[in-house]
């Protein structure tokens, strides 16, 4: 017998989606410091750092999507305070 499948946390296309638009976005980015500043080395920095935050995106939403939404605790109020300045 077959074992129901489980569906994926999150959606693939998202995860693909964060990497290759951090790559595009700071890859631009960095092609533009390159012309502005003469350089041609900051194209590279930048779709290094585009890729890596796009991973650190993709990452962050899976572990949120596969974790339950934290419930908040029923904290006690703090007693009142039953002092007076008034008494001299």
């Amino acid at each position: 017998m077959s074992q129901p499948e489980e569906s994926p946390k999150g959606d693939p296309w998202h995860a693909f989606g964060y990497v290759v638009a951090g790559v595009a976005f700071y890859g631009v980015l960095g092609w533009l410091a390159d012309r502005w500043l003469g350089t041609t080395f900051l194209v590279a920095v930048g779709i290094l750092i585009g890729a890596a935050l796009g991973i650190y995106l993709t990452a962050t939403r899976f572990s949120t999507a596969s974790e339950p939404a934290p419930q908040p605790r029923d904290r006690p109020e703090p007693p009142a305070s039953s002092t007076t300045t008034d008494e001299q």
